[in-house]
C-alpha cells in the first residue's frame, strides 16, 4: 500500500497563482503545504521541511525549475524527493525533457483547481507503484 501524500513543498514565483494553488492544495487536498517563491528559497527550505513531494513552477527568475531540480539531486537528504513540474510550456518535446530529467509528472498551467489534487495524487500513486 502506498504511503498517503501529506506534505508538499510548492515553488512558484507568481504570488497570485501561489495563493490560489496553496488554498486549493490545503482545502481540497488537505495537504500540509510550504510555499517558496524561488528555486533558491526552495533549496534552503527543502532540507528543513522534508516534503514527500515538490510541486514546482518551471519558469522562474534567477533559477528555473529544471536547474532547481538538478541542484536538489546534489543534496543527499533531498535528492530522492519526487518532483512534479507546473508549466505553460506544454509542447511534447518540452514535457518529455522534464520527464527525462526525472520528474514524475507535468501539469499544464493554467490548471483546473477542482482537478489539481486528484492529478497530483494520481501522479504520486503511479510513481510509488513503480
Amino acid at each position: 500500500m502506498t504511503e498517503k501524500l501529506k506534505r508538499i513543498l510548492y515553488v512558484e514565483d507568481d504570488e497570485d497563482i501561489a495563493q490560489i494553488t496553496v488554498m486549493t492544495l490545503e482545502e481540497f487536498g488537505e495537504f500540509e503545504v510550504k510555499h517558496c517563491a524561488s528555486g533558491v528559497d526552495a533549496l534552503r527550505e527543502l532540507p528543513k521541511f522534508l516534503p514527500q513531494l515538490v510541486l514546482m513552477d518551471m519558469m522562474m527568475p534567477e533559477m528555473d525549475g529544471l536547474e532547481t531540480f538538478k541542484r536538489m539531486k546534489e543534496i543527499a537528504v533531498i535528492k530522492n524527493i519526487p518532483v512534479i513540474f507546473m508549466t505553460a510550456k506544454m509542447q511534447a518535446k518540452e514535457q518529455q525533457s522534464y520527464l527525462d530529467a526525472g520528474a514524475i509528472g507535468v501539469i499544464a498551467k493554467p490548471f483546473d483547481p477542482e482537478k489539481l489534487c486528484d492529478i497530483i495524487n494520481q501522479m504520486w500513486q503511479k510513481n510509488n507503484d513503480r
